[in-house]
């Protein structure tokens, strides 16, 4: 198995995610012992966002940071395992909202106002939850 960042690389629709994990200085933490949970946003979540807004957090190191550690928590968490979840506690220190109310039904969770489209991608330092929209902490 590979990396978290390998995994996204070789996955082809995180290109965005892995450019801001570049230019966040992220990759050797992401590549690192971990393990790490991932809620990883799409390119075309990033598309979504306004006009111009990837290009400057992207300039803005400190904020695209805190942004990208927002995405991940400490752990392999499986999606069977984040339904058991009000919140999670990320590495950018403010939680996540789990919303399972749907997981019996639909298997679908929302992870604050994001959808995950795709669960358990499994890396050899952790796991990878694929959604649809960029998380912004508060």
């Amino acid at each position: 198995m590979a990396d978290i960042v390998d995994t996204a690389v070789a996955a082809g629709n995180f290109k965005t995610l892995v450019a801001a994990v570049q230019a966040a200085g992220l990759v050797d933490t992401l590549k690192g012992e971990g393990p790490f949970t991932v809620f990883a946003p799409t390119d075309e979540a990033f598309a979504k966002l306004p006009k111009g807004t990837v290009e400057g957090l992207l300039a803005d190191k400190p904020k695209l940071t805190a942004i990208l550690t927002y995405h991940v928590v400490s752990g392999a968490i499986k999606a069977a395992d984040v339904v058991a979840h009000k919140n999670i506690t990320t590495l950018q220190g403010q939680d996540l909202m789990i919303d399972a109310a749907k997981w019996h039904l639909h298997k679908t969770v929302k992870v604050n106002d994001a959808d995950i489209v795709k669960a358990d991608i499994e890396a050899d330092n952790g796991v990878i939850h694929v959604i649809d929209k960029v998380l912004i902490p508060k």
